[in-house]
């Protein structure tokens, strides 16, 4: 008799206070970003003061969800067990309309239509009860 063999899972990010708005967006369907009060920047995940006044005052506001391709690059290697279903896979910096970029995957499009400056924009994908990661899709060009 064959034994079944558990597929690994893939890591997931842990939820912790200062990441808790932009996951519990995520799972909501929101794309949630820090904005500084004071100068009215929109800042990269995990800042804790405005990169562009020093500020402090900062909160999180929802995101157009809207961008484009910054980079991206094809994985071939088998680093992870719980990716190796999913070889070769995109890693891919969207630049959103707001300013900040974001390590991400472009999803339902093949690797090889994959062009720098596409527009994209965001979509969900569950991952458990806590957790959604944000991906993104291309979109017709305005």
């Amino acid at each position: 008799m064959a034994q079944a063999v558990d597929t690994p899972s893939k890591p997931v990010p842990e939820v912790d206070e200062q990441s808790r708005p932009f996951f519990e967006g995520a799972l909501r369907g929101e794309l949630m970003l820090q904005h500084c009060a004071d100068c009215g920047a929109f800042l990269a995940l995990g800042s804790r003061v405005c990169t562009e006044c020093l500020g402090e005052n900062l909160e999180w506001r929802p995101a157009s969800g809207r961008g484009t391709l910054f980079t991206f690059g094809i994985m071939h290697q088998k680093y992870h067990p719980g990716f190796f279903a999913e070889l070769p896979y995109n890693i891919a910096v969207v630049e959103l309309e707001e300013g900040p970029r974001l390590q991400t995957n472009i999803v339902d499009v093949k690797n090889d239509e994959l062009r720098v400056g596409m527009p994209v924009a965001v979509t969900f994908e569950p991952v458990n009860e806590t957790v959604a990661l944000p991906k993104f899709r291309p979109t017709p060009s305005a």
